[in-house]
C-alpha cells in the first residue's frame, strides 16, 4: 500500500467516523471496489486523459450517484480529478484496517485443500476468536496443493496444520535426531 493510499484511505475513515457512518462506508466501499475489480476497463475509461474531466466525473455520478453515500461519490471523483483512481484498492485497505482496529476485528486468511462448509467456518471462526480475543473475519482460499488440513495466517502469525506442514515438522525433528 502506498503512502498516498494510506493518507486518502485514512482521511476517508476519519470523515466516516466523524459522521458516524463507518459501517455504511465499509459496506458501500466493498460494493464499489467489487464493481471496479469486475470491470477493470471502467477504471481505464475514468482515467483516460483524452476524455474531458467533466465527462469522466459525470460517468462516476451516473454509476454511483444514486446508490452510494454522497461522501463516497465525491471521494471517487476526487481520486479521478487527481489521477489517483488506481489507488482506490489501497484506500479501501486502509479504511478497513482502521475500521477493524477500532472495532476489535482481525482478519484470518485461511487456506484449505477443499471448500470449507459453513459449519467448519463457524467452528474455526469461534476457535480463532477465543485464541485472539477479537472478532475474527475469515478470508478463505482453496489451494489443492495443501492436500489436507488448514493453513491460517492471523495477526502476522502462521498456523500450519496442513499435511505438508506436519510432514515438514516431522522431517525437521528427524534431522535434528540424526545430526
Amino acid at each position: 500500500m502506498t503512502d498516498t493510499a494510506r493518507v486518502y484511505g485514512g482521511s476517508l475513515y476519519d470523515l466516516a467516523a466523524e459522521e458516524n457512518l463507518t459501517d455504511t462506508f465499509r459496506e458501500e466501499l466493498e460494493v464499489i471496489r467489487r464493481v471496479f475489480r469486475e470491470n477493470p476497463d471502467y477504471i481505464r475509461l475514468l482515467s483516460e486523459p483524452a476524455i474531458p474531466l467533466d465527462e469522466r466525473l459525470g460517468l462516476i455520478e451516473t454509476a454511483f450517484g444514486q446508490g452510494a453515500q454522497r461522501y463516497l461519490v465525491n471521494f471517487i471523483k476526487l481520486l479521478a480529478e487527481r489521477s489517483l483512481l488506481w489507488e482506490l484498492g489501497g484506500c479501501c485497505e486502509e479504511f478497513v484496517r482502521r475500521y477493524n482496529q477500532d472495532n476489535g476485528i482481525t482478519e484470518a486468511f485461511v487456506t484449505s485443500a477443499v471448500e470449507l462448509s459453513d459449519a467448519q467456518k463457524t467452528a474455526l471462526q469461534t476457535k480463532l476468536e477465543k485464541l485472539s480475543g477479537k472478532k475474527v473475519t475469515l478470508i478463505t482460499k482453496v489451494d489443492p496443493g495443501v492436500m489436507a488440513g488448514l493453513k491460517v495466517e492471523m495477526e502476522g502469525k502462521q498456523f500450519d496444520g496442513t499435511a505438508a506442514g506436519r510432514l515438514a515438522g516431522i522431517s525437521r525433528r528427524l534431522e535434528e535426531l540424526v545430526v
